[in-house]
């Protein structure tokens, strides 16, 4: 046996169910579900959803929880260029682009990758950017308690892009701040940080 197995792990049942709508969507189009290139499209498709959506079985604050660690720092952590990948809500379509996370930390500081982490819990549901941001920046003021935190999303809209108005080059950027962060020098810094290149 391999040292190490990544494996994805579906409840049958439900996936079965999602499967079946996937065929009746299929069929509803005009396609032949029983077509060669179609015959594990419906499978395929509802364990993409269930992928894409599992979020929803996750808590961001258990997350962090699980890796906060008592320390003096007190000056500004950035995480920047953070990809998401997340399915708006209206049209289930994909919206995808990066994401900028600061705190201030208040006595803890918490384990890089949980932040990334955060971002995928919130991203994989259903979502719009505005509450993607505020649920990722309330989840990390209420459990680090820091000094500050601050988001910046910047995103494409499919639903914007092959639909609709068509518009390509679009992209659509939201923010929160917090404590500090809410001083405008404080979010200057952390603004012109993340549009650096410091390599």
């Amino acid at each position: 046996m391999a040292p190490y197995r990544n494996l994805e792990e579906y409840n049958i049942e439900i996936t079965n169910e999602v499967k079946d709508h996937f065929s009746k969507i299929v069929d509803d189009i005009g396609e032949d579900v029983t077509r060669e290139g179609l015959l594990k499209t419906p499978e395929r498709a509802a364990k993409a959803m269930l992928f894409l959506t599992q979020g929803y079985k996750q808590d961001a604050e258990e997350i962090l929880k699980g890796a906060m660690f008592e320390e003096s720092y007190d000056d500004m952590v950035i995480i920047k260029d953070i990809e998401l990948y997340s399915l708006c809500e209206h049209h289930m379509l994909p919206f995808f682009g990066k994401a900028h996370v600061a705190y201030i930390p208040n006595g803890h500081i918490v384990g890089l990758s949980k932040i990334p982490r955060v971002v995928d819990v919130f991203a994989r549901r259903l979502q719009v950017q505005e509450r993607l941001t505020h649920d990722i920046l309330e989840c990390i003021n209420r459990t680090l308690k820091p000094k500050g935190v601050a988001v910046v999303i910047e995103a494409s809209h499919m639903c914007m892009m092959m639909r609709g108005v068509q518009k390509q080059n679009s992209v659509t950027t939201t923010s929160g701040f917090r404590g500090q962060f809410e001083k405008i020098e404080t979010r200057n810094e952390f603004l012109k940080l993340i549009s650096a290149d410091l390599s």
